[in-house]
């Protein structure tokens, strides 16, 4: 199959876009529900009981609350986008029972040379959320690449990778590392006590499966993911996004997250997860450590990598530098079997102070 290329006419219709508001999709879901909330932490493999017990969501469920923060981009129709990662600040924590709406603005693009693909468009959306009494509760930079799915195969930057067979002592200890993941909880972690370099607790993740990205999916709400006639009336609205599968039926590009032949067809090495699950695989390390009275303020984190179907990630952090009282850099890190870096990232959190 071939693909279109970026033209210089559609990069101007794309660019006459900038600044404007963008119309909002339909979201996933508008409020966070407690069956909301739980079904984003098992979709993200976050076991911390205090999101049910305090009606409270983990922060990165702002992925399910709009399309946009989660890598839907307008524009250049039939060329692939990559997500590249996506900066959150937030102003509160997320409350049970919340509606927020997510806005949404193009910033500039920016034009990228591509070892992958020869050319790439970074694209960022900022999107706002506020609650029903149209207060800010969180802002968020979410970007993607825009690459030519041809010159990214031709190219070739990315062979073919070998599922990885595991053995009976690297479940072992992955199973370990699941049955001690070490959560914070009640206990406060005080700024007072915490000191440069110091490590975070690593939150292992994976074999990724195809099984473990529906499972994200579930608590996710995906991009494209549509069925039967709903489908169909994407395809209609949108042509580019039906790409013909093995039998010919058009079928959405998010299946290079689970199709092999498409993924492969891009210029990737295999079939990969979402990216925004590694942001929130990240968040979860940090609020792991934070514990339940810490606040995440800000989490940025840049996608690296593909993390392939049968990859394990492992999630990692220290502490880069204490701030203002109460506030603590993070830097972090997602790191997989064959130790290649996937993601990176800085958190900012603010922790209770002794005597306070």
């Amino acid at each position: 199959m071939t693909f279109p290329t970026i033209t210089d006419e559609a990069l101007a219709a794309l660019r006459a876009r900038v600044g404007r508001d963008v119309r909002r999709p339909e979201p996933y879901i508008e409020v966070a529900t407690r069956d909301a909330i739980r079904h984003w932490a098992h979709g993200i493999g976050d076991r911390n009981p205090y999101w049910a017990a305090a009606r409270v969501a983990p922060p990165t469920i702002l992925f399910a609350l709009d399309r946009i923060v989660s890598g839907y981009v307008g524009g250049l129709p039939g060329i692939h986008a990559m997500y590249g990662g996506t900066e959150f600040r937030w102003r509160r924590p997320i409350r049970e029972g919340e509606r927020l709406v997510g806005r949404s603005v193009l910033l500039p693009l920016e034009e990228k040379a591509s070892a992958f693909a020869r050319r790439a468009i970074k694209q960022t959306y900022r999107t706002t959320f506020v609650d029903d009494s149209e207060a800010v509760v969180a802002e968020a930079d979410s970007w993607c690449f825009r690459t030519e799915r041809d010159t990214a195969r031709e190219r070739r930057k990315y062979a073919p990778i070998e599922p990885h067979r595991y053995s009976e002592a690297e479940l072992a200890r992955i199973r370990e590392a699941y049955r001690t993941e070490a959560i914070r909880g009640a206990t406060p972690r005080y700024w007072d006590d915490v000191t440069v370099g110091e490590p975070l607790d690593e939150v292992v993740k994976g074999p990724l499966t195809v099984t473990s990205i529906v499972a994200f999916v579930q608590g996710w709400g995906s991009l494209y993911v549509r069925a039967h006639g709903l489908a169909f009336d994407l395809f209609d609205r949108h042509p580019a996004l039906g790409i013909p599968n093995a039998f010919a039926v058009p079928e959405p590009p998010e299946r290079v997250h689970w199709d092999e032949a498409l993924a492969r067809a891009v210029g990737v090495p295999g079939a990969y997860d979402y990216g925004p699950e590694r942001v929130a695989w990240l968040g979860h390390c940090v609020t792991n450590w934070m514990g339940d009275a810490g606040f995440l303020a800000r989490l940025a984190v840049q996608v690296r990598r593909h993390n392939l179907i049968g990859d394990t990630t492992w999630c990692r952090g220290r502490v880069r530098a204490r701030g203002a009282p109460g506030e603590v850099t993070l830097a972090l890190e997602a790191v997989n079997q064959r130790q290649e870096t996937i993601a990176v990232g800085e958190a900012t959190v603010v922790l209770p102070q002794r005597g306070r």
